[in-house]
């Protein structure tokens, strides 16, 4: 490893260990808190700020994604999560989909409340000069006042990965801002990401992983980064911007409250809040291969070019909403909160163009364009109207319901209902918490899936709307630390890549079981976490999916001298066999082929984790049963895993 990587980690820990001088008397200051936004309306979802020491180790790795995942091998790579119940709805702009798991969302975004400036740092690494996997983050978050906010976060992550042709370097950075007044109310953030991945399609023969010495004359020793691949000058770009901002303005009353019978404090008590949310979004997919024999060996079809490949499609959303917002409580007979909103967008698609006009003009070898028709620039205007039934106060019984209709352009028709209730029994002395939840949608498919222009694909499709039915339930029992999660699914009209990567529409319905049982035990310092998941489909060729999932923790959790907290132990992610989903890089989508299996391979890691005061670090040997659990770990065909390595991270909170 290179020396100025170890420079950086040791810096880090001496910084982290210098003592901060600070008065003789700290000042008295209330908890620090987070929180993300949820759109429209712009209420406050309270969220975890991220210094929690367990699994700590567990960020520097692709599995840390799903317990169940399809990845290309390396991290910030591709990947598709095998928990069809995790699994996150397709997106309008597809390309974006496989990278999920890195690119910051309107979901994820947080804003904090610290009172005194917060910097949480962290730096991790692992690999060789060869191999070399560098991620670097920072969250920054400041108060101008009690009330208002300003925040910063960077996230830069580059891996050369352990096979060729498989760097990865993206980048995401943002700054967010809030202000949370008695009457009125501002939250915005901005964030940019820029992902650049190539792409090497697999290595061309599983045999290198599984029996080397069957291609090597004997020799059964194999450096990964000698094993060719499919592809050698491919690589994917996905750059995007995300802004919104909300506004909201409450309207209420002013009551009295009197400190030892003489001082009079009025309280706000908001009874009506009217919110607008504005948010902008862009995202570009940009494929390059500059390879003429990749170009003829790993593509069948041609429309633009046989020597090269450079497609482009991008992607923009304008969206404004405007709502009113009944609060919880804000009538004795009435104990819930209730909002209104109607939603309306401006939506761009660009694609590349198809500039060769006849079959005559088209140089030798390449395909005529099936569907001459597609439009290269699409506009659409689309209107929805919606509501929401909330309660999130009361020991006994809380829920949350929010329905959507489409009422203008191609979403016209479509309906999405959601909705959960969360009660508490008790049960031997102890409180069990019982949730149902539920969803139906009736769904536009996206339009890039019903149209798209590129030079090894084109597409023209006249799908109908998909029909998705989600009911279940869990179970937490806290006196034997036990989860139960039950649910069923039916997809009707489900969209799906088939083998020879392209969008199909299933005409009939597809039904999904999954129970999942999340259990902790404990004894002393012996802790094992385990997380079982099994699901079925009753459609293999549609939504195949790994039937069982298990991830399993087995660790010591101990003091020494009193200050350093360890968590020292074994974990392992492994499912079992099943017809696997396949990468196609031009498009970046995962498709279904019936082929080869892939799964029934324990991949496990043996870590040291730790934490003294506000800095946490760790040591970890990544797939430390290589060669002992046998050779076969790909988790999609010819995209094997990555070998055993060394990885090392740190993260320090410089609140001060």
């Amino acid at each position: 490893m290179n020396l100025t990587r170890y420079t950086l980690y040791i810096l880090l820990v001496a910084l982290a260990l210098t003592p901060i001088r600070t008065a003789a008397k700290s000042p008295v200051l209330a908890p620090s808190y987070a929180w993300t936004v949820s759109q429209p309306t712009g209420a406050q979802v309270p969220a975890e700020i991220d210094t929690l020491m367990l699994n700590y180790y567990h960020h520097s790795i692709p599995s840390e994604v799903s317990d169940a995942y399809a990845t290309t091998g390396n991290l910030g790579s591709e990947g598709y999560n095998l928990l069809f119940f995790n699994r996150p709805q397709q997106s309008d702009f597809f390309f974006r989909d496989a990278l999920a798991a890195w690119m910051p969302s309107s979901q994820t975004e947080k804003f904090y409340n610290t009172r005194i400036p917060m910097t949480l740092l962290s730096y991790n690494f692992g690999g060789g000069r060869e191999n070399a996997q560098d991620r670097l983050q920072t969250v920054f978050s400041g108060n101008i006042n009690p009330r208002a906010q300003v925040g910063v976060i960077a996230d830069y992550l580059y891996s050369k990965g352990s096979y060729n042709y498989q760097n990865t370097k993206d980048l995401t950075w943002g700054a967010s801002g809030s202000y949370l007044g008695e009457k009125y109310e501002f939250q915005a953030y901005f964030f940019h990401y820029n992902m650049l991945n190539k792409e090497n399609g697999g290595i061309t023969d599983e045999l290198y992983i599984t029996d080397p010495a069957q291609l090597q004359g004997g020799n059964s020793s194999i450096i990964p980064k000698t094993i060719p691949t499919r592809l050698t000058a491919s690589h994917s770009r996905i750059v995007g911007e995300y802004f919104t901002m909300n506004h909201r303005y409450k309207l209420g009353f002013h009551e009295s409250e009197y400190v030892n019978d003489t001082t009079e404090i009025k309280h706000f008590i908001p009874v009506t809040t009217f919110f607008w949310n504005s948010t902008y979004e862009g995202s570009k997919h940009l494929f390059k291969n500059s390879s003429a024999s990749d170009e003829m060996s790993f593509w069948k079809n041609h429309y633009l070019s046989t020597s090269e490949t450079n497609d482009h499609t991008d992607y923009w959303t304008f969206t404004n909403s405007v709502g009113v917002s009944l609060l919880e409580g804000f009538n004795k007979y009435a104990k819930a909160g209730l909002s209104a909103y109607a939603k309306f967008q401006l939506r761009h698609y660009g694609q590349t163009p198809d500039t060769i006009t006849s079959m005559a003009e088209r140089p030798e070898g390449l395909t005529e364009n099936p569907f001459p028709g597609i439009e290269p620039k699409v506009s659409q205007s689309l209107l929805w109207i919606g509501g929401e039934l909330t309660k999130t106060k009361g020991s006994i019984l809380r829920y949350n319901a929010r329905a959507e209709f489409g009422m203008i352009g191609p979403v016209a028709g479509d309906v999405s209902v959601k909705g959960r209730v969360d009660t508490h029994i008790p049960l031997f002395g102890d409180t069990v918490d019982l949730s149902g939840y539920g969803h139906f949608e009736n769904r536009e498919a996206p339009y890039l899936m019903k149209n798209y222009l590129s030079n090894h694909f084109i597409w023209q499709n006249d799908f109908g709307k998909t029909r998705n039915l989600r009911l279940g339930g869990t179970l937490y029992i806290p006196f034997s630390k036990t989860k139960l999660d039950i649910g069923v699914e039916n997809a009707q009209n489900h969209i799906y890549f088939n083998s020879d990567c392209l969008p199909v529409q299933h005409s009939g319905s597809v039904q999904i079981f999954s129970a999942q049982l999340v259990q902790h035990l404990r004894a002393g310092i012996l802790n094992w976490d385990n997380r079982i998941t099994y699901q079925t489909t009753s459609d293999e060729l549609v939504i195949p999916l790994p039937k069982l999932t298990v991830y399993s923790n087995l660790y010591l959790l101990f003091k020494v001298a009193g200050v350093l907290d360890v968590q020292l132990g074994l974990d392992c992610d492994y499912y079992t066999r099943y017809k696997s989903v396949q990468y196609q890089p031009a498009t970046m989508s995962f498709y279904n082929q019936t082929d080869q299996l892939c799964g029934n391979y324990p991949f496990m890691n043996f870590y040291a984790n730790m934490k003294l005061s506000k800095t946490r670090f760790y040591i970890m040997m990544t797939h430390i049963n290589q060669g002992m659990t046998g050779s076969n770990y790909f988790s999609m065909p010819n995209y094997p895993l990555n070998p055993r390595r060394l990885q090392f991270g740190i993260s320090v909170d410089f609140a001060n």
